[in-house]
């Protein structure tokens, strides 16, 4: 089983650009669909529907948009025994799609439900891994309480992973942040970030490349660098590296995908047998991976929202 820990929320994406024979005031005002998101959460549900055992770990409100994401986590066969309920509001994710699909978001956090996580005193003896990231390790006190269990998850011996996947809003303090990501790295197996993420990370004026090879000798075995349609590409702490360009694809929206690329990842290491404390991934194996999970985030760049694809889509895709 992989545990997939940090927060559920609801993303409001705009439905249609507005349109320029509109009258009135707000002409410029799209109309807004909720839909079901949050970085942990869509890698959940995107393990699931690959058909990778998954549990999810966080604290959902009992308000109505609470309930949707319970139902959507069982619709997909997600373990939801270690969820969490309380009745504060659901936080919400406003999306701005910009040029060629890519999401922008601002948040509504205050007094939310996912904020008040408390660890588990103890994880299932089936879990092999745990997977975390984005808002929940920012916003405290539930930042603490998902660091807590990282460092827990490591020393049991389970494969960490870790996408920081960087809100630059939600972040008070950068300095401290960056300081804070790396004292997480000692308990990373692996750390997937995108190239921007990367580049927020190592600092204004700073080589992320080289940020990069610092943080893999800080601890992680992998670091996965995403490059949008460009592909991936992956360090490990032997001097490898590898890259893989991206699938073409007519864009609909980015959203979601960075999520996809982490449960591909997982999914596709399990499949090798390396979701260990100590993975041994030759180069094969690794374009492997990579390649699995560019195809599975395009066919999520392909539609609305975050809807990762199912096994069967990729075997298609693949067979293709």
């Amino acid at each position: 089983m992989i545990i997939v820990a940090g927060e559920a929320l609801i993303d409001l994406v705009p439905a249609s650009p507005a349109s320029p024979e509109q009258d009135g005031p707000v002409d410029d005002l799209p109309a807004l669909l909720p839909k079901r998101g949050g970085g942990p959460y869509n890698t959940a549900v995107a393990l699931a529907r690959l058909g990778t055992p998954t549990a999810f770990c966080s604290r959902l409100s009992t308000d109505h948009f609470g309930q949707a994401l319970l139902n959507g986590l069982t619709a997909d066969g997600v373990d939801v025994s270690l969820l969490q309920r309380g009745p504060e509001p659901t936080t919400l994710a406003v999306a701005h799609i910009g040029d060629g699909g890519s999401a922008a978001y601002s948040f509504h956090v205050e007094g939310t439900a996912d904020r008040l996580f408390t660890a588990p005193d103890t994880l299932p003896d089936a879990a092999r891994a745990v997977s975390f990231g984005t808002c929940s390790l920012v916003l405290e006190p539930g930042a603490s309480a998902y660091e807590a269990l990282m460092r827990r998850a490591s020393a049991r011996g389970l494969f960490t992973a870790l996408d920081p996947n960087i809100r630059p809003g939600l972040i008070a303090d950068a300095d401290a942040y960056r300081a804070r990501f790396r004292s997480w790295l000692p308990h990373i197996t692996l750390l997937k970030l995108s190239e921007e993420d990367a580049a927020w990370l190592a600092g204004p004026g700073a080589d992320p490349m080289r940020a990069a090879r610092e943080w893999l000798a800080a601890g992680p075995y992998a670091v996965v660098l995403t490059r949008g349609g460009a592909g991936l590409a992956v360090l490990t702490r032997d001097g490898g590296e590898l890259s893989v360009a991206g699938e073409r694809v007519a864009v609909v929206d980015t959203i979601g995908a960075g999520d996809t690329v982490n449960a591909a990842l997982l999914h596709r290491l399990d499949s090798h047998g390396a979701l260990t404390a100590r993975p041994d991934v030759d180069a094969g194996q690794w374009r492997d991976v990579l390649t699995f999970a560019a195809r599975a985030a395009a066919l999520t760049c392909s539609r609305a929202g975050a809807q990762p694809p199912y096994a069967g889509e990729l075997a298609v895709s693949s067979a293709g």
